[in-house]
């Protein structure tokens, strides 16, 4: 890959702390897993290019904390993102919960065309140990409207495919606003391939 790109998407990881967001963005973006992560303190982020069907996409990908006392702070991040993942651990029913706590929030401070993915990390632990069964949370992005997915950090099952599904779809999405911004008979025409992080106010024609 080299420098030039189509789109650049700001990404968002939230939900509880431990439920291995810290591992999920590394995973994808380094290719590394670490077993002795401690909680993320405040926000910690990647860049990531990649190129699905022929189209070149710069992620920076957003992991946040997920205690109480840094709400705060990970609401100021919302601003600009275009994909977020919400991660509960299948091994938590608390975590799983509290989706419907970060979905407010979520939805309190973003476009509400905000693409949003539900991530059930940790699969690769034992059903024994399984609190939250898979259909649960099919059922609940369903309700929603949230794309849905079962991952595991440690053994890298789902990662790529939990981002390049979120990633193609923005892409084709914005693909689509491009094409239909282009017919429009106007001199103000919103195009989506960039040279920044941008929010929907903020697009300019490459």
């Amino acid at each position: 890959m080299n420098n030039e790109y189509d789109y650049a998407l700001k990404l968002l990881l939230i939900g509880d702390s431990e439920v291995g967001k810290s591992n999920i963005m590394s995973r994808f973006g380094r290719d590394e897993f670490n077993l002795e992560f401690k909680s993320t303190i405040g926000i910690d982020f990647v860049i990531k290019t990649i190129e699905i069907d022929s189209c070149i996409i710069k992620a920076q990908i957003w992991d946040t904390a997920g205690q109480e006392r840094y709400k705060g702070v990970i609401s100021s991040y919302y601003r600009g993102v275009t994909g977020v993942f919400i991660v509960y651990d299948i091994t938590s029913r608390s975590s799983f919960k509290n989706v419907q706590i970060w979905l407010r929030e979520l939805r309190k401070y973003t476009d509400p065309n905000v693409m949003i993915m539900l991530v059930g990390n940790k699969a690769d632990l034992s059903e024994s140990r399984r609190e939250v069964e898979t259909e649960e949370g099919r059922s609940l992005a369903e309700e929603e409207g949230l794309l849905f997915i079962e991952t595991s950090a440690k053994d890298a099952t789902n990662i790529d495919t939990a981002f390049t599904t979120l990633i193609g779809k923005l892409c084709s999405n914005l693909s689509k606003k491009l094409k239909t911004d282009l017919n429009q008979p106007t001199a103000e025409k919103h195009a989506i391939c960039v040279r920044g992080l941008f929010s929907s106010n903020e697009i300019t024609q490459k």
